[in-house]
């Protein structure tokens, strides 16, 4: 059942399942909280209270949000703001799961309030501000792939170059994967969505990656190794965490995964995360 939270501005969608230590899910752009269908039972069935989020101007929360610096952006720092406010309203202590923008969210409300943050998993994450691997462009056809049709959809607002994008992005595909793209597909064509979604491309990970030596609870960054968005995404995990304090963080691969190991391997992504849970999550 969708609940809405109000917070100056607008509302966040969310839904709440389970019972035990509380874990927030939060995806990534041009998508809804539908993609942790797989994810979010598994988390319920292992124990924790799981809420499942909306971004700002996403699914079924309101659009036409004020940004926090007056960009019209859709940051990573508007939504670090919108989680930490649903986990108050829920109350914490948290452990936030975030997808790509959302991992960078995830590392902003880490350092913001460490008092409601227990631990923080990034799945294939924008945390740290990227440059264009002109090599790799020649040399790791997925990253090419992946990147002219981020490109597009950016620089040409094109709808039909983020469906191509999503279709590269996800090497493994759902066995629901037709529908859930026909059904995100009818979201994004409601008036004024896709228009949010852009919102997102004016936005950048350098305050994610500002904070990132600011955080005190353990950190988990988990990456698809054949995610198109990363001319090495080990290497990429790698890099956000040595840039967190000593000690705090560690990488872990979802093999074959794309952008989305969440959705297209599941079952590994349970694993790691409630062995992470068991050892971080607090009532």
């Amino acid at each position: 059942m969708t609940e809405y939270l109000t917070i100056d501005g607008g509302q966040i969608a969310y839904d709440v399942t389970g019972t035990g230590p509380l874990v927030v899910l939060s995806h990534g752009i041009g998508d809804h909280r539908q993609v942790y269908r797989f994810l979010a039972p598994k988390l319920v069935a292992a124990g924790y209270r799981v809420a499942t989020a909306d971004l700002r101007g996403h699914g079924e929360s309101s659009m036409n949000w004020t940004s926090h610096d007056g960009s019209g952006a859709i940051s990573r720092t508007d939504v670090a703001g919108d989680l930490l406010a649903l986990i108050r309203h829920l109350g914490g202590p948290a452990v936030i799961i975030g997808h790509s923008l959302s991992g960078g969210s995830a590392t902003i409300a880490a350092a913001q309030a460490p008092e409601l943050l227990s631990g923080i998993i990034e799945l294939n994450p924008f945390t740290r501000t990227q440059k264009f691997d002109v090599g790799a462009v020649f040399s790791v056809s997925r990253y090419r792939k992946g990147m002219t049709r981020l490109m597009g959809t950016m620089i040409f607002k094109s709808f039909g170059q983020w469906m191509s994008y999503l279709d590269v992005a996800y090497p493994i595909k759902p066995a629901d994967f037709d529908q859930y793209i026909a059904e995100l597909s009818a979201k994004l064509h409601e008036p004024g969505r896709f228009a949010e979604f852009m919102k997102t491309g004016k936005s950048t990970p350098a305050d994610a990656e500002a904070q990132l030596p600011k955080i005190s609870c353990p950190a988990m960054i988990i990456m698809g190794t054949e995610d198109p968005d990363f001319a090495d995404p080990k290497a990429e995990g790698d890099a956000i965490v040595a840039l967190m304090p000593a000690g705090l963080g560690r990488v872990e691969l979802s093999e074959g995964s794309g952008h989305y190991p969440h959705a297209d391997s599941p079952d590994r992504i349970a694993e790691l995360a409630v062995a992470f849970l068991s050892e971080h999550a607090r009532a």
